[in-house]
C-alpha cells in the first residue's frame, strides 16, 4: 500500500479511537492500537504507543517515544480492601487514586503490570511480565516480579546526557519513514 495513503487511514482510525474513547488529553500523534481498553482521561504525548490488548486505567500519564507492548496493564489500588466487617465486593473504592507517570522513550514489555501510583523515569525499560510496584529511576532496566533493578540502560553519563538532550529538543518526526525509503 502506498505509503501516503496508509498514513492517512492510520490518522483517520486515530481520530475515530480518539472519539470512542473520549480521549481529549492525547497528542494527534499519540497512537492507540485496536483492542486496548484506556479511561478518558489518559494523557499521552507524541508518538506514545500503546499496543494491542493494553487496559490502562485512570490518572496515567504516559510521555513521548514510549512504547507499551501488548497487554500491558496499568491498574490497582481501586478496591478498599481494609474494612473489616465487609467483604471487599461491598466495600467500595477510595475516594482518590494515586496518579501513575510513565516518561519519555520507555518501554513496557509485553503482559507487565504498573501499580497506579507508580513513577517510571524518563528512558526506562520493564522487562516483559514484569510487575512494577515501586517507583522506576530514569534509565533503569528492570524484571521480575516484583520488578527489581538489573542493569542501567547506558553506561556513561555522556550517553544519559545526549538523551536527555534529544528528550528535551524539538520532537523528531517521521524518523522510521526517513530510515526506511
Amino acid at each position: 500500500m502506498n505509503p501516503i495513503l496508509r498514513a492517512q487511514i492510520k490518522k483517520l482510525l486515530m481520530a475515530w479511537r480518539r472519539h470512542k474513547f473520549k480521549l481529549r488529553g492525547v497528542h494527534p500523534k499519540f497512537y492507540l492500537a485496536p483492542g486496548s481498553s484506556v479511561c478518558s482521561d489518559l494523557s499521552a504525548d507524541a508518538y506514545a504507543f500503546i499496543n494491542v490488548k493494553c487496559l490502562i486505567g485512570p490518572k496515567v500519564t504516559i510521555g513521548r517515544y514510549t512504547m507499551l507492548a501488548p497487554e500491558v496493564a496499568i491498574v490497582g489500588a481501586d478496591h478498599e480492601y481494609m474494612v473489616a466487617d465487609r467483604p471487599i465486593i461491598w466495600s467500595g473504592r477510595p475516594n482518590e487514586i494515586k496518579p501513575t507517570t510513565i516518561g519519555r522513550d520507555c518501554w513496557i514489555g509485553m503482559r507487565s503490570i504498573v501499580i497506579c501510583g507508580v513513577t517510571i523515569g524518563d528512558g526506562a525499560i520493564v522487562a516483559a511480565g514484569s510487575v512494577v510496584t515501586k517507583d522506576v529511576a530514569p534509565y533503569d532496566i528492570v524484571a521480575g516480579v516484583p520488578a527489581k533493578r538489573i542493569k542501567r540502560r547506558f553506561q556513561t553519563e555522556q550517553e544519559i546526557l545526549t538523551h536527555q538532550s534529544m528528550l528535551n529538543g524539538p520532537l523528531i518526526e517521521g524518523y522510521f519513514l526517513q530510515r526506511h525509503k
